[in-house]
């Protein structure tokens, strides 16, 4: 990938407070939704049945925009594309792929990510795990 279009470790993090941000959001309208099938009892601290159900919703999110446009709304609005080793839009499975190796990323405090400030081509460790990445968009005129 052309190093003039690597997005900056400010920008993906910019954009994941966007999406953040709208998956909180998201995730209220699913835990309502949650509540009541439950017949109005809201799920207890701890539930795990309930993570899976937050998890499978945030799967769906990030997985369902980055395969079907390539972004997601935070993504675009800091001019982000996630394409494969090609250029090309990715499939689930490497979509799949990324949102877990994305997790692993957060799990050592985020290091995954930092990684970007000290590897040679700038990518993260679920860049370089699934072999997916982020591309900055030309500005539009």
């Amino acid at each position: 990938m052309d190093p003039d279009q690597r997005p900056s470790l400010l920008r993906r993090l910019a954009a994941v407070l966007y999406d953040g941000m709208l998956l909180i959001a998201i995730w209220m309208g699913a835990a309502a939704l949650w509540i009541g099938l439950q017949g109005g009892e809201a799920a207890t601290a701890g539930d795990g049945l309930f993570r899976v159900y937050l998890l499978g919703v945030a799967y769906l999110f990030f997985v369902g925009f980055w395969v079907i446009g390539g972004r997601t709304l935070g993504m675009q609005a800091w001019r982000l594309r996630l394409v494969d080793a090609h250029g090309q839009r990715i499939s689930t499975r490497a979509a799949t792929h990324r949102f877990v190796t994305a997790i692993v990323s957060w799990l050592p405090a985020g290091g995954g990510f930092l990684w970007a400030l000290i590897d040679r081509e700038g990518l993260t460790w679920h860049d370089r795990l699934s072999r997916t990445y982020l591309s900055l968009e030309p500005k539009r005129r």
